[in-house]
C-alpha cells in the first residue's frame, strides 16, 4: 500500500512594502556622488512603489469581479488544481491536498453542491419568473376574449331562449293561479246605480258566485239573475282584483202613463212597468194605447215620438194617441193638438214644431189651434173649429 503524505501549503510570502525599502534606502550610510542623483533615486522607488500598488489593487478588484460575474473567461481554481493533479508527470502528493473553498464551504447544501449561485442570477431568474407569470396571465385573458368572441351568438341565442321560457313559465303560472288558485276567489259583489231596483235582492240572487275565482266567473248565470229584475235596462260589468265584482246597472226610465184602473203605470220605451202611480205624474204624457198592448210597434212609435221632443214642447204635452203607426197625434196643455204622421224624420219635425209654436205664441196667445208636422219642409198652422 502506497502512503502518501499530506503536505501544507507552503506559507505565503510576506508583502513586501515598498515605503520601507525606499525609506530604508533613504536611511542607509551608502555614500552618494551628489544630492541630484539621491533625489531621483527617491522619486523613481516612489514611483514604483505606487505602480506596484496600484497593479496590486487592480488585480484584486478584477478578482473580486470574476467572483461576482461569471462569464467565458472565468477558471475555477479548484477545477484547475484538479486537473494538474490527473495530469500525467503531476506530484502525486498533490492528489491528496484538501482544497477548501470558502464559497463552497459556506453553502448550506455542503462543499459537493458545487459553486454558489452568483447574486445576479437570482435576480434574473426572479424577473424571469415575474414575466413569466405576467405573459401566462395575458394569454389566459386573450383566450377567455376569443372565447367569448366565438360564442356570443350562442350566448345570445342560450339567453333568449332563457327569457323567453321564463316569461312563459310565469305566464302559465299566473293562469293557473288565476283559473284555480282560491287566492283570486270572488268574496264581494259591488253594485252601483240602483234607484228603484232593490240592491240587497240583487246582491243575494248574484251570491252563487261567490267562492269562485274572477277568471271563472259564469256571467251567463249573472245575466239570468239580473234578467229577473224588470226594472234593470242594461248593465256592465268588472273584475275588481283579488276578490271583487263590481254591477254597474242602468235602471229602465218611464217615458208615458197608462191608466191601469184607478192608477196609473209608469211604462219605458220597451213597454216595461216601471212602477205605478195613483196619480198621472206632471210632466208624463198619457198614452192612448187603445187596443193596442204594452211593447207593441204602435206603443213604440208612440214612445219614440215622445222622446224626440224637446223638453220645453214635452213639458206641454199631456197626451200622446196613435191607431197605427202612421198617425201619431199629440195634445197641448192650451187644447192645440200636434199631426205627428209617422216617426221619421222626428228631430226635424221636433224642430219645425219648437218654431210653430213660438210664432203662434208670439201672434194670437191663447188661441187653440193644430200644428201639422208631419211634412218637416212644410209645417202647417190650421184654427180649430
Amino acid at each position: 500500500m502506497d502512503v502518501q503524505e499530506a503536505r501544507p501549503d507552503p506559507a505565503p510570502s510576506a508583502p513586501v512594502d515598498e515605503t520601507d525599502d525606499v525609506t530604508a534606502l533613504l536611511a542607509s550610510d551608502t555614500p552618494v556622488a551628489s544630492q541630484e542623483p539621491s533625489t531621483r533615486d527617491r522619486a523613481s522607488a516612489f514611483a514604483g512603489a505606487a505602480g506596484r500598488r496600484l497593479g496590486a489593487g487592480l488585480s484584486t478588484v478584477a478578482g473580486r469581479l470574476r467572483e461576482y460575474t461569471p462569464d467565458e473567461d472565468h477558471h475555477d481554481p479548484e477545477a484547475e488544481r484538479r486537473d494538474a493533479a490527473t495530469r500525467p508527470g503531476a506530484d502525486p502528493d498533490a492528489t491528496v491536498t484538501d482544497v477548501i473553498d470558502p464559497h463552497r464551504a459556506s453553502s448550506p447544501t455542503g462543499g459537493d453542491a458545487g459553486p454558489t449561485a452568483p447574486i445576479g442570477a437570482g435576480v434574473r431568474a426572479a424577473e424571469t419568473a415575474r414575466e413569466a407569470r405576467v405573459a401566462k396571465r395575458r394569454r389566459r385573458l386573450l383566450e377567455r376574449a376569443e372565447v367569448r368572441r366565438f360564442t356570443r351568438r350562442s350566448r345570445h341565442r342560450r339567453a333568449a331562449w332563457i327569457t323567453a321560457a321564463s316569461i312563459v313559465l310565469v305566464f302559465g303560472v299566473s293562469i293557473l293561479v288565476a283559473v284555480f288558485s282560491p287566492l283570486m276567489a270572488l268574496q264581494t259583489i259591488e253594485i252601483k246605480g240602483t234607484n228603484r231596483v232593490d240592491e240587497t235582492q240583487l246582491r243575494q240572487a248574484l251570491s252563487d258566485q261567490v267562492g269562485t275565482p274572477l277568471a271563472r266567473l259564469d256571467f251567463g248565470a249573472i245575466k239570468r239573475d239580473i234578467a229577473g229584475f224588470p226594472l234593470i235596462e242594461s248593465y256592465v260589468t268588472e273584475e275588481a282584483p283579488p276578490h271583487t265584482l263590481v254591477i254597474t246597472v242602468t235602471e229602465r226610465t218611464p217615458v208615458v202613463a197608462v191608466r191601469s184602473g184607478k192608477s196609473f203605470d209608469l211604462v219605458d220605451p220597451a213597454g216595461i212597468v216601471v212602477q205605478s202611480s195613483p196619480k198621472q205624474p206632471a210632466n208624463m204624457p198619457l198614452a192612448d194605447v187603445g187596443g193596442a198592448k204594452l211593447g207593441s210597434s204602435v206603443f213604440r212609435t208612440m214612445t219614440e215620438v215622445v222622446l224626440a221632443l224637446p223638453s220645453t214642447v214635452r213639458a206641454q204635452v199631456t197626451s200622446v194617441k196613435a191607431t197605427t203607426a202612421d198617425d201619431v197625434t199629440l195634445s197641448l196643455k192650451d187644447g192645440s193638438t200636434v199631426v205627428w204622421g209617422n216617426p221619421e224624420q222626428s228631430d226635424a219635425k221636433a224642430a219645425l214644431l219648437a218654431a210653430l209654436v213660438k210664432d203662434h205664441a208670439a201672434r194670437n196667445p191663447g188661441v187653440v189651434v193644430e200644428y201639422d208636422v208631419s211634412a218637416p219642409d212644410n209645417g202647417i198652422i190650421r184654427a180649430k173649429p
